[in-house]
């Protein structure tokens, strides 16, 4: 007898086969048990008829907790009434774990709750989706690059300096001297691209920032390209063509789940359609003005009411480019025209999901660079390195970050992005 999961049970109807699963929950009449089974793959139905597996086997089903593990047989068949379109008709049912008082109920639970016990609720069908998605987004993103012959890099989570601002590390000790947390790895990528031409790395960054707001996390994973020879405008383009990559391949890849999400896949179509708008933040501060935002002035940081109007205004992702340079990190490249803005450019989600994407075209020359870290306060010491880059064949070069956890937040369309992340950290709450 074939051991199958159950997202592949479309492959044998009509076989009877066996599957390891969870019962997610149950209910039952007098005569037939209906058990929602899970196995890792996907969630269905299994049914049980009192009168085809005798009294015994029935009153084990009907009487199975939630979350107790199981060995189920039985013969897989269509189910046009479910949204996942297969059951199977169980005729055989050995119980391997035990199960009680499982604390997570078919009930709603608040999100303070539902964090606490965040190791189990990774089992419920909504983070099962999430979960789904958020691999998706993952393989898509390796293939993109890949296919386009980024090298793969891994820069140092610990660090000795701060390419964003010394505000927001977590500061360790390292034997006896201090090390950081990483912001991001895009200083090590910018010397990574000079070696190899065009990179990448995916993986966890830090901000030592107590959490406000449903939009921000301590700990979460960046995705990050940089591409020497590479100007602003070429690195946009690759921008949108990743980001539209992406959620084509969720549509492609991910029905089921975006279907347990109640996602609207068109809504979802129209963010694959490029190119992507493209505003200043000189014309976005007057659009918000124009438009009762009397909060904001010129050389202020959006908030969170900001982005929201100015992405669905377009009702697509947009670009805001060109920021002052009083808000902005040392290395990006300064205006060829202006000396009050940089070559900067934030990739604004529609739908109140914000900035998904941080980019820009990086400054070239060595006096420049040293005069902007001295400029922020910052140990020339800790930048010799980077600054060698200036003197070795220099070239023009560009790069961004994706945050991934706010990208699953937006394409799976849930309110907070905390669910994005599978063990993510809440506010200042360590969990073990």
């Amino acid at each position: 007898m074939k051991t199958i999961n159950i997202i592949d049970s479309k492959n044998h109807v009509g076989e009877t086969v066996q599957i390891g699963a969870w019962v997610a929950n149950k209910r039952s009449s007098g005569k037939i048990a209906f058990l929602q089974l899970r196995d890792g793959s996907a969630f269905f139905q299994g049914v049980l008829v009192k009168n085809e597996v005798g009294e015994e086997l029935f009153d084990v089903a009907k009487n199975l907790s939630q979350e107790t593990s199981v060995l189920v047989t039985g013969e897989i068949r269509e189910d046009t009434r479910s949204k996942f379109g297969y059951e199977i008709g169980i005729t055989g049912l050995e119980v391997i774990g035990e199960s009680q008082n499982y604390p997570i109920t078919p009930k709603e639970h608040g999100t303070d709750f539902l964090m606490d016990h965040r190791h189990l609720w990774l089992r419920s069908s909504k983070q099962h989706a999430v979960m789904q998605v958020r691999n998706e987004l993952i393989r898509a993103t390796y293939e993109f690059f890949n296919d386009r012959d980024f090298i793969k890099i891994d820069p140092p989570i610990l660090t000795s300096s701060a390419p964003e601002g010394t505000t927001e590390l977590f500061e360790t000790d390292y034997f006896g001297d201090p090390a950081y947390l990483s912001q991001t790895g895009q200083l090590y990528l910018e010397a990574a691209a000079m070696a190899f031409g065009k990179v990448f790395s995916f993986g966890p960054t830090f901000r030592a920032e107590k959490s406000k707001t449903r939009r921000h996390l301590t700990e979460f994973w960046m995705m990050e390209p940089e591409m020497a020879f590479v100007h602003q405008d070429e690195s946009l383009e690759i921008q949108e063509q990743y980001v539209a990559f992406m959620i084509e391949n969720v549509l492609e890849n991910c029905a089921y789940a975006l279907d347990v999400l109640e996602r609207d896949t068109e809504i979802l179509k129209k963010y694959t359609q490029l190119p992507f708008p493209r505003i200043s933040y000189d014309e976005a501060v007057e659009l918000l003005q124009q438009n009762g935002f009397d909060d904001i002035t010129w050389g202020d940081d959006f908030g969170s009411p900001h982005e929201t109007f100015i992405a669905n205004h377009f009702e697509k992702p947009v670009f805001i480019l060109n920021y002052p340079k009083s808000m902005s990190p040392f290395y990006m490249k300064p205006h060829p025209t202006r000396d009050d803005v940089v070559i900067r450019a934030d990739l604004i989600a529609p739908e109140g999901y914000g900035e998904i994407i941080g980019g820009s075209e990086r400054a070239v020359g060595f006096d420049y660079l040293l005069e902007q870290i001295e400029k922020d306060g910052l140990d020339r010491k800790d930048y010799e390195w980077y600054l060698d880059l200036q003197k070795y064949g220099a070239v023009p070069h560009s790069g961004f970050g994706l945050g991934l956890e706010r990208t699953v937040t937006w394409v799976c369309g849930i309110e907070h992005i905390r669910e994005a992340s599978p063990f993510p950290r809440l506010l200042h709450r360590i969990y073990p």
